[in-house]
């Protein structure tokens, strides 16, 4: 039996992290977005080493030399890592210092080395120094009395070699870089008001011999480890997930060294010495030319927050909810579903409309499950009002979302302490759906509401991921969200649903189905085709069945932001799977399936990527766009998006990402563009229209553009998150 192409899952990610640091180099990119995007790419990284190799490294030393989908042991799996790495890391030192000389003719200046310092810098370094960062500074002498220190993931560190007098062998420290001070302090203007940044390690450099004096510092030069940050939870042995987990986070910060990264010019005594110490092999060590820690150079962009010319343009989305008395919400759902296309769309009707439940003498109940929340989310004070306000309010926090544990721990006590009734999660499963329900009384009885949405609910993330959402009083929908509260809440079984699917009970099944049903229709001549948008497609069954609706006459258009382990123009395929990713100023979350039915087209959206993971052990949902208009919408997304040819790249056989250029030249078309031109428009439209107009009107009015209706909303500029998102 011939073996099913499948790409290596953690060769694709790498593949996905080249794309986001390619657009450090882009020079249609503004400089400062260069600059984010190099940050990012090394986020990224950091996560990869911390969860995935970490996860690798555990497997070769297990003696399970199992083969992978691919075809690879996970140890030459590993020994591909680090060699595409190497390639990685020096791109990213080339962008950098491309980066660096291009901000030098706009007055900014990066003084890399503290030898290049001018009287008036040091002068300065002095003072800050003194004032800030000697009383700070701990040194840790290496020798039998003083153990090597345990040493914090990715913490950057400065290894110092000393002489004494006297003493024929050299002594060894290490200085911790303190995080609590800026990492790039601003030097003295330049010549013409150049701002001028430097790096902390450079003040602490120039001043290393004051915190070790009657010592000679022969070298100094930083490093920084890499530890393995994944948590495993007995959940079945656990008496108390949120103690178990608190204890486990505490043991994350000491997990076992992936990674050394260190600066070039460190003595090779001693990078032999911390390899040897952390147990690393060559392999997994990296020397670079330069900074460390590069992810830090957001604080260099925040800094130069004031210079719009090197950043890309404001952008102002539309808010669609606007009422002049937000008691109409729920009559307008009630008329018409509302679907909302963020950030293009505000997040703000979502804020609202929770924060009206939570003071709406007619709301009976709300629930709602949480993964990744922000910072001060106003949502938690809302629900927090709620409980205080005598409703019944249930959440489902999610203590188990990858490096938000702590946040969701703290949040999830905080709701507990204010009446929300707050429940865990459950045992061996991830609740990663997105619902939020509220049930009125009203004057022909008790209705209910939920909005469903891609994303999380996040205001901060929801300026800088698509996402699309939609609030519905579709009677048979939240009978089935309620049920499916029901059944994580309690002890009921898990139902079967009307309308939405849900993993794991029935997501895949349904999934299945409708694949199932292009390729009879295929076969039968009838209108076939599926396009899929998500984040990552792993699962090796579904991969099967698209090779098999391929094979079959269905023609498949993927757009996959991250891993894709699916091979284009497989045996029998050719020419009828086209995959594309995008990668742009927002990072791609939404997921859309779309499959032609015979020419009656069923839409979905979901929360779910298809990987085992989420289909198999994480509480999922998928729920259809029933509304014509908002159907016809969400096509029309997937046009433009497919249509992408400034931002999208196309996965060749090979494995590799060739980015899409537009036949002739030119800027070519980008779908974030379009649909930020287009919410502008429609903002400017309606500003205008507002003292003549009723501000609301609802997405899907007939004498709305079918993309002016979905587009624009809040207060501020989109910000753009880790491209990563691989806790989602």
């Amino acid at each position: 039996m011939t073996q099913t192409p499948y790409f290596n899952r953690e060769i694709s990610w790498l593949q996905f992290n080249f794309r986001v640091l390619e657009e450090a180099s882009r020079d249609d990119n503004p400089l400062l977005e260069r600059l984010k995007f190099l940050a990012i790419s090394e986020s990224n990284l950091n996560e990869f080493f911390m969860v995935r190799v970490a996860g690798l490294k555990q497997v070769v030393a297990s003696a399970v030399n199992e083969i992978q989908m691919d075809g690879k042991t996970a140890q030459e799996t590993l020994t591909e890592i680090h060699r595409q790495v190497s390639v990685m890391v020096r791109l990213q030192y080339q962008y950098m210092g491309d980066i660096f000389a291009g901000l030098k003719p706009s007055g900014i200046e990066f003084v890399e080395d503290f030898r290049s310092f001018t009287e008036a810098d040091k002068e300065f370094a002095r003072q800050f120094f003194e004032n800030n960062v000697f009383r700070i500074l701990t040194p840790l002498a290496i020798d039998p009395s003083h153990p090597f220190p345990l040493i914090g993931n990715n913490k950057l560190n400065m290894a110092v070699c000393l002489k004494r007098p006297g003493f024929e062998q050299d002594f060894f420290a290490i200085v911790e870089v303190p995080t609590v001070i800026k990492r790039f302090p601003e030097l003295p203007p330049g010549d013409g008001g150049v701002r001028r940044f430097t790096a902390l390690e450079e003040i602490i450099k120039l001043h290393a011999p004051d915190f070790f004096p009657g010592t000679q510092v022969t070298s100094i030069q930083g490093f920084t480890i890499t530890r393995n940050s994944d948590i495993a939870i007995d959940e079945v042995a656990s008496d108390n997930l949120l103690s178990t987990i608190e204890d486990e986070l505490k043991q994350r910060r000491w997990g076992e060294a992936v990674r050394l990264s260190t600066r070039i010019g460190m003595p090779h005594h001693v990078r032999e010495f911390l390899r040897t110490k952390l147990d690393l092999s060559p392999e997994e060590c990296f020397e670079r030319p330069g900074l460390l820690n590069l992810q830090d150079l957001f604080e260099i962009a925040n800094a130069l927050q004031d210079r719009a010319d090197l950043a890309n343009n404001p952008f102002i989305p539309r808010n669609p909810v606007q009422q002049k008395k937000m008691s109409h919400i729920f009559q307008t759902i009630r008329r018409k579903d509302i679907l909302l296309h963020h950030p293009y769309d505000s997040f703000q009707p979502v804020l609202d409309l929770l924060d009206f439940a939570a003071m709406d003498p007619k709301t009976l109940a709300i629930k709602q499950t949480l993964y990744r929340t922000g910072g001060d989310s106003p949502l938690i004070e809302s629900l927090i009002q709620a409980a205080e306000n005598g409703k019944q309010v249930t959440v489902l926090m999610e203590l188990k979302a990858r490096f938000d544990e702590e946040r969701n721990i703290v949040r999830a006590r905080e709701m507990e302490q204010h009446g929300v009734h707050v429940v865990y999660g459950l045992v061996g499963l991830k609740i990663h759906g997105k619902m939020l329900q509220i049930i009125r009384r009203e004057d022909d009885g008790v209705k209910a509401y939920c909005h469903l949405s891609t994303g999380n609910y996040n205001p901060n993330t929801a300026r800088g991921y698509t996402d699309l959402a939609l609030m519905t009083a579709d009677r048979e929908i939240n009978n089935d969200v309620t049920n499916l509260f029901h059944a994580l809440t309690g002890y009921a079984s898990m139902p079967k649903f009307s309308r939405i699917a849900a993993a794991p009970i029935n997501l895949r099944e349904t999934l299945l189905s409708l694949i199932q049903q292009e390729i009879e229709n295929a076969e039968k001549g009838m209108a076939s085709r599926i396009r899929l948008k998500m984040n990552a497609l792993v699962d090796p069954d579904m991969i099967a069945l698209l090779y098999r609706a391929a094979r079959a006459g269905v023609r498949i258009e993927l757009n996959i932001r991250g891993i894709c382990c699916l091979v284009p123009n497989a045996e029998g395929t050719e020419d009828r799977i086209r995959v594309i990713s995008i990668v742009g100023r927002f990072l791609e979350h939404s997921r859309i399936f779309h499959f032609e039915n015979g020419g009656d087209p069923r839409v979905f959206l979901a929360s779910a990527d298809w990987m085992p993971r989420n289909l198999n052990r994480r509480v999922e949902v998928m729920f259809p766009i029933l509304d014509p208009d908002h159907k016809h919408t969400i096509l029309e997304i997937l046009d433009i998006i497919f249509k992408d040819d400034h931002n999208a790249r196309l996965l060749g056989p090979d494995g590799t990402w060739k980015r899409l250029r537009p036949e002739g030249g030119g800027e070519g078309f980008s779908s974030q563009r379009y649909f930020r031109d287009q919410a502008r428009k429609n903002f400017e439209q309606k500003e205008k229209e507002r003292e003549s107009q009723i501000v609301f009107q609802p997405a899907g009015s007939p004498n709305t553009p079918v993309l002016s209706r979905l587009i624009p909303v809040d207060h501020e500029a989109g910000e753009r998150a880790s491209q990563s998102d691989s806790g989602n």
